[in-house]
């Protein structure tokens, strides 16, 4: 969403460089101040679009670190009259945190649903229902903690990358599971077209998996719906993985290999994708130092998902040479 009303409670003694920063930024439609609070603080509104907006949120939150009952409250506006023209749709550093711990947040309904969409996938892969498949994918919540891994990485938050790493970690972990078990008590391997397209693996799957989390990167940073984006992360991820678990279940070995490999790859693919649109984007925190001891962070994990995209390429083409 483009246009976003800034609400700002601050000390009245800063009005004048709350006023100073509306002039100062462009991306400010409009700027009031609303009614006085207790303890000399006092509501201001500032209607901003997407352009420079996280400078300005930047420069606030500098001016009000001194406050400790300043806050900043970003709410999102349909249309205001009269018209004004807005650029592109862009969300701030802070809004994406929000989306991000909300989506790594490894919850009951985070399993439930990685379960249920589990569950869903493979009756579709072992029935050779394609739209099955596709519908356990709009369930499936293996988008969020993906992309919060990448997201904690740009921003070098240990906390995020450990809980994302876990949420992501527990969803595949329960999904293959979970397949595992079904593929014990199943009586015998079906002869399904579906199922063994998960256990084979080229470069268009990396390619898959490479678009998909660049595509949810942008639609999380623009603000965009993520659903159908979140289709195409769980098209990548969860299907190898219900594979995986049902062939181990049952097994077949060198078939659970395969559709190892596929789901590893896709992994890789998703997150170096995500991370390097956020780098593109210049997600970055906001504070100097913090930014500084964000780049280890960032290097390293470009540098990790690279050398395994590399490794598993090597491997991918050595297996179909054999």
């Amino acid at each position: 969403m483009s246009l976003k009303l800034i609400e700002v409670v601050a000390p009245v003694s800063i009005e004048a460089n709350i006023r100073k920063l509306a002039t100062e930024h462009d991306c400010v439609i409009s700027y009031y101040k609303g009614v006085p609070l207790e303890d000399d603080h006092a509501v201001f509104f500032l209607l901003t679009n997407a352009d420079g907006r996280q400078a300005i949120i930047d420069d606030l939150q500098s001016l009000l670190g001194t406050s400790t009952k300043a806050r900043i409250t970003i709410l999102p506006v349909d249309t205001t009259l009269p018209h004004v023209e807005v650029g592109g749709s862009n969300d701030s550093r802070e809004e994406l945190y929000y989306k991000m711990r909300q989506g790594a947040r490894p919850d009951l309904n985070y399993l439930t649903l990685t379960l249920l969409s589990t569950i869903v996938a493979l009756v579709g892969l072992i029935q050779n229902n394609v739209a099955v498949v596709v519908g356990a994918m709009v369930i499936a919540p293996l988008l969020g903690p993906n992309l919060a891994f990448a997201f904690g990485t740009s921003l070098g938050d240990k906390e995020m990358m450990s809980r994302a790493f876990l949420t992501a970690f527990g969803g595949i972990a329960l999904a293959v599971g979970g397949s595992a078990l079904m593929g014990y008590v199943w009586h015998e391997t079906p002869d399904s077209q579906e199922l063994m397209l998960r256990t084979q693996i080229d470069l268009g799957s990396l390619a898959l998996a490479a678009a998909s989390g660049m595509a949810g990167v942008l639609s999380l940073t623009s603000g965009l719906s993520m659903t159908l984006v979140g289709v195409m992360v769980a098209v990548a991820l969860l299907p190898p993985a219900a594979a995986l678990g049902f062939l181990l279940g049952r097994g077949e070995f060198m078939l659970a290999y395969g559709a190892l490999l596929l789901l590893v790859s896709n992994v890789v693919c998703v997150n170096l994708s995500g991370l390097l649109v956020f780098f593109a984007k210049g997600i970055r925190p906001r504070r100097w130092f913090e930014r500084r001891m964000a780049i280890p962070f960032l290097l390293s994990g470009i540098g990790v998902w690279a050398t395994l995209l590399i490794l598993l390429v090597f491997v991918i083409d050595i297996r179909s040479v054999s």
